[in-house]
């Protein structure tokens, strides 16, 4: 493996994540233009972000369960996937005038979604060796972020029509299908071998105990991480409406800044910091981070632009710093064949926790305000580090062999440098 081809193919992996991953929140981001030409309430409208979630989770519950990332060539899936999820999008944006049409089609455009981002992780980590996993997947869960976040950019550069704003997410993620069918291949640690589909192999991270506590610090991060994603700009305009600010910057663009540019910043830190420090003091110091943001986060509802961008830039680089982390921890300590349906059968449970959370953000906001409606998501990072601090302490972590997924090691024990740093974690 060439370092120069290596990181060619990592960028082209990040590239196709931006771009296929800009539907996800395309939706979102106009929601008040949805909600003003189709007569839906915010309870209502909660659902076309919902809906992409819950069927984030059918489809990466059926991949997992048949094992089609191990099965299916990776670029191909993806792009696949890429070209399906943009369809739908674009579908929406052409033909639907309400939700009965909407939900359905961003169900659908959701279960897609669990081809390109999960794959996308394989893809990299098929090129990463394991000194410098943690980088790549930092890397790749930045441009995660900054994919995401693109539907709000979008819509704060102007005031552009809601399919519009649509349109240009479906085009972008059809690019990432060229890309990804035309110019991604498979790395050489991608392990290649017939697979017999078993539900056995997605199970398989919640039985043993260092794959379980890793999930359970993923599932406490995803708990806060795409509630405050999905009610961001909400919580942003109320606080400006409730003190008057109409000037510039636009709530779109805010919302950009923290979630897409801090965001990325902080996946890039996160993954230095796990390569130099080791995967559970990275993870533990942004849970504990974004957690005090979460409890602050009335404190700078109504404070000035200038304040409050700087708090949501701390908290937007925070919320997503160990998100990679928690990938990389997976990745190795799950047996080399399955590092897919590892890496799919996460995610499903995690995003399932998001449609709890998503749900009811805005149920306490109607309640006692929108001030005090991220107060809700404090308790996901105090467990997700509770978890962390119990696995850093853990002198052994499981890791699942071959043949019975019960071969001991401690895959986050740092192999340590002369100069104190972190030069690889054991495989």
């Amino acid at each position: 493996m060439t370092l120069s081809r290596a990181n060619r193919q990592r960028a082209l992996v990040a590239l196709v994540e931006v771009l296929g991953l800009s539907v996800w929140f395309s939706a979102t981001a106009v929601v008040p233009s949805l909600r003003a030409e189709w007569g839906i309430s915010s309870a209502a409208a909660v659902w076309l972000t919902a809906s992409v979630q819950i069927g984030f989770v059918v489809g990466a519950v059926a991949s997992a369960v048949l094992n089609l990332a191990d099965r299916t060539p990776p670029r191909l899936l993806l792009a696949a996937s890429a070209l399906c999820a943009a369809t739908c999008t674009a579908v929406l944006a052409l033909f639907a005038n309400g939700l009965a049409a909407a939900v359905p089609l961003r169900f659908l455009t959701g279960t897609f979604l669990a081809g390109v981002y999960p794959v996308g992780m394989k893809l990299a980590a098929s090129w990463s060796r394991p000194v410098d996993r943690g980088r790549t997947f930092g890397i790749l869960l930045g441009a995660l972020t900054i994919g995401s976040a693109l539907p709000h950019l979008i819509s704060g550069l102007g005031q552009l029509p809601w399919r519009t704003v649509m349109l240009a997410a479906a085009a972008l993620t059809a690019v990432a299908a060229i890309v990804a069918v035309t110019l991604i291949r498979p790395g050489p640690q991608l392990e290649i071998g017939a697979i017999t589909p078993h539900p056995r192999h997605a199970m398989a991270i919640f039985v043993h105990r260092g794959p379980r506590l890793v999930s359970l610090g993923y599932f406490g991060h995803m708990w806060e991480l795409y509630a405050l994603w999905t009610w961001l700009a909400m919580f942003v305009a109320a606080g400006r409406a409730q003190r008057g600010d109409t000037a510039a910057p636009s709530t779109g663009l805010i919302v950009f800044v923290a979630i897409g540019v801090a965001g990325a910043a902080g996946c890039l830190l996160g993954g230095w910091a796990s390569d130099y420090f080791g995967r559970p003091p990275a993870a533990i110091a942004a849970l504990v981070i974004s957690g005090a943001c979460c409890a602050a986060s009335p404190v700078f509802f109504a404070a000035p632009t200038a304040v409050l961008t700087v708090f949501l830039l701390v908290w937007g680089a925070a919320v997503i710093a160990d998100s990679g982390v928690f990938s990389t921890s997976l990745s190795e300590t799950t047996d080399p064949r399955y590092v897919g349906t590892a890496l799919t059968a996460q995610p499903a449970v995690g995003f399932l926790v998001t449609v709890v959370t998503i749900q009811l953000v805005p149920l306490v906001a109607g309640l006692i305000g929108w001030q005090y409606a991220f107060l809700l998501l404090t308790t996901g990072p105090l467990i997700g580090a509770a978890a962390m601090c119990v696995l850093r302490a853990a002198e052994h972590q499981p890791h699942p062999s071959k043949e019975s997924h019960e071969q001991e090691f401690n895959a986050h024990e740092p192999i340590r440098r002369s100069d104190g740093g972190t030069l690889a974690h054991r495989r």
